[in-house]
């Protein structure tokens, strides 16, 4: 596997991109959700071949991307979309904010369920909508390998005040956890009975492990696709998200066609050679995906056994997809915001945990897309500072 781990340090830090530029050279930065390995080999052909034929024009027709994503996900989850009814947008957060334009006015409700993807709330905000969060309850208790628990009582409550949308993440990020079959049918049920719109941000389905199956929200059935939005991207799964490009998926034709007021710039505004690249991640990519998934998953296992030997304090659980872990940092007595006492005495840089809800401050997100080596010498760095 070390295909996946190959790119030196010194190497890294000469990359562009905001993860390995927010922070001094001498800081470990385990924060943004980007991979440390190198691109997937049909990704890089497809854009070699469009960059040295100077095929770098604006984006039009694509229609290879609908049946790229229907193979793939009829492939991956059993799931066979309809190709129609899938459209692009520059990334997740367009895409989700132009769909909230289009079904929502200012001042409607919507749900989220923190702690949860920091710009949940960003996005709500852009689109002058009225937050209610319901948040997920932490039991010792676990649900299909999770600690975290959906409040029912809550949610239907809130459905019933009158919310228009509830905005889910699935996979969900930060806690690594899929949303159960189970769950996923009680929320259509609720957003029938309610008048609820769900849409569903599945940006980490690609790299959900294998002992958890993803279920696609679309997937369901005709009540969850006339209640239905799903937004994803290959940018998670194949480390492309400098690329911009996303797609918005609908499964019921009264859905779509309310959906054609979203602006039709919104697709020309996404990256021509985003969108190639996502064909070929879909099409060509899984090989790659495959092998990713087995250096993840070493990955996050190293990652529990470095906390249990060297922060026997910290409090995490083992995520069943992507390669985010949630640590709680609460044992330790360093201060009401343990990411600042990190990046200062550690020097190892983690997203602080009050991004995603005011309540989750002894909480860090780290980031274990990388190699096995920074992993170490990230938290033997943390645990010298707190012994």
């Amino acid at each position: 596997m070390s295909d996946f781990y190959l790119l030196p340090l010194d190497e890294l830090r000469r990359h562009k991109s905001e993860k390995w530029r927010a922070f001094p050279a001498d800081v470990l930065p385990l924060p943004v959700a980007e991979m440390d390995f190198p691109v997937a080999e049909p990704i890089r052909r497809t854009l070699l071949e469009m960059v040295n034929n100077s095929d770098l024009g604006y984006l039009g027709s694509i229609p290879e991307m609908g049946e790229a994503f229907s193979t793939f996900a009829t492939r991956r989850f059993g799931w066979t979309p309809d190709p129609a009814q899938i459209r692009i947008a520059a990334d997740v957060g367009v895409g989700i904010v132009e769909t909230l334009r289009v079904i929502t006015k200012a001042g409607d409700k919507i749900m989220i369920n923190s702690p949860v993807y920091p710009n949940f709330w960003t996005w709500a905000t852009e689109t002058r909508l009225e937050i209610v969060d319901v948040p997920l309850t932490f039991d010792e208790v676990e649900i299909n390998g999770s600690p975290w628990i959906l409040d029912w009582d809550g949610i239907e409550s809130a459905y019933k005040s009158g919310i228009k949308v509830h905005l889910i993440c699935n996979p969900h990020n930060p806690l690594g956890r899929v949303y159960t079959k189970a769950e996923l049918e009680r929320l259509v049920e609720l957003a029938t009975a309610h008048g609820v719109i769900i849409i569903s941000d599945e940006i980490h389905a690609p790299l959900t492990f294998s002992e958890q199956r993803f279920t696609p929200f679309l997937s369901l059935g005709p009540a969850a696709c006339a209640v239905g939005i799903t937004v994803t991207a290959a940018s998670k799964g194949w480390n492309i998200a400098g690329l911009k490009c996303a797609i918005i998926i609908t499964q019921d034709a009264t859905m779509h066609a309310r959906l054609d007021a979203i602006a039709p710039a919104t697709h020309y505004r996404a990256s021509l050679l985003g969108a190639f690249a996502t064909v070929a991640a879909f099409k060509e990519g899984e090989p790659w995906l495959d092998a990713l998934m087995v250096q993840l998953d070493s990955n996050r296992r190293l990652v529990e056994e470095l906390l249990a030997t060297h922060l026997p304090l910290a409090k995490s659980h083992l995520p069943h997809c992507s390669y985010l872990s949630w640590i709680d940092f609460g044992g330790y007595e360093i201060g009401a915001e343990p990411h600042s006492h990190l990046v200062e005495n550690a020097k190892v840089a983690f997203v602080p945990g009050a991004r995603f809800g005011e309540k989750f401050a002894n909480f860090v997100r780290l980031n274990f897309a990388t190699s096995p080596a920074i992993l170490e010498e990230a938290i033997t760095r943390v645990a010298r500072t707190l012994h």
